[in-house]
């Protein structure tokens, strides 16, 4: 994230101003930390930089050990987009309980804008808001018969649950020869799956030889051949 050539310094003044204006004694470079604030025993820090790092967030963090709220104040982009990385960077911020000033400048005005204060996170909260991306990836995890990944392998075709099921189906296909979507959902085949995979024919596996009657085609029958360990696994299931 790019921002302008200015001194980190600048960005103390509204700072302190701030937290004055809201009754505030503040003080800075104090013990190591860029900007103090303390009103009625509440003990404030704020750390500054020009850039959103994370050796600002490690600072930051550290600072936690003797502070009751610790905010990041970093200059803001002239442009900022709400982008998924920002948006990973805003929710690692919520996570570590820090909160977010950005500080902005018209000529000499010093501008400041809390993004995020500082407040516990609350992960049960976070998981319950996310339940259908947690359901989706425990039924992925349910719906793998072997674990045919390498952790970090994105680059690589994954061996997805919809992919077993489509070597599952081909496996049926190349034994028995062509069948209906019923006839291999008697051979184990997923009952909900089953008919949509032969229909949309993702891979180019499979062809329709007659009504509601699908064969695996010699492309198929070429690009199962790399999931030997699969196939091995299938032909054992069904015979």
């Amino acid at each position: 994230m790019v921002t302008e050539d200015i001194r980190e310094e600048k960005l103390s003044k509204p700072i302190e101003d701030f937290f004055i204006s809201e009754g505030y004694v503040v003080r800075s470079e104090v013990e190591d930390c860029d900007v103090t604030a303390i009103k009625e025993d509440v003990l404030i820090v704020i750390e500054l930089k020009k850039n959103l790092t994370v050796r600002l967030l490690s600072q930051a963090v550290k600072r936690q050990k003797t502070a009751d709220l610790v905010y990041i104040a970093v200059l803001k982009p002239k442009k900022i987009k709400m982008n998924s990385n920002l948006r990973d960077m805003y929710h690692l911020i919520r996570r570590l309980e820090l909160g977010l000033i950005w500080v902005s400048f018209r000529g000499d005005k010093g501008i400041i804008e809390i993004a995020i204060e500082p407040e516990s996170f609350d992960r049960k909260k976070s998981i319950g808001k996310n339940k259908k991306k947690r359901e989706k990836i425990i039924n992925e995890i349910k719906s793998r018969h072997k674990n045919l990944n390498s952790g970090g392998s994105v680059h690589k075709k994954l061996v997805t649950a919809y992919r077993e099921q489509s070597i599952f189906i081909a496996c049926c296909l190349k034994k028995f020869g062509a069948m209906s979507p019923s006839q291999l959902k008697k051979l184990g085949t997923d009952s909900k799956k089953t008919s949509s995979i032969l229909y949309s024919n993702y891979y180019g596996w499979f062809d329709r030889i007659d009504r509601g009657i699908y064969n695996l085609n010699a492309f198929g029958e070429k690009q199962i051949e790399i999931y030997k360990e699969l196939i091995e696994y299938y032909y054992e299931k069904i015979n």
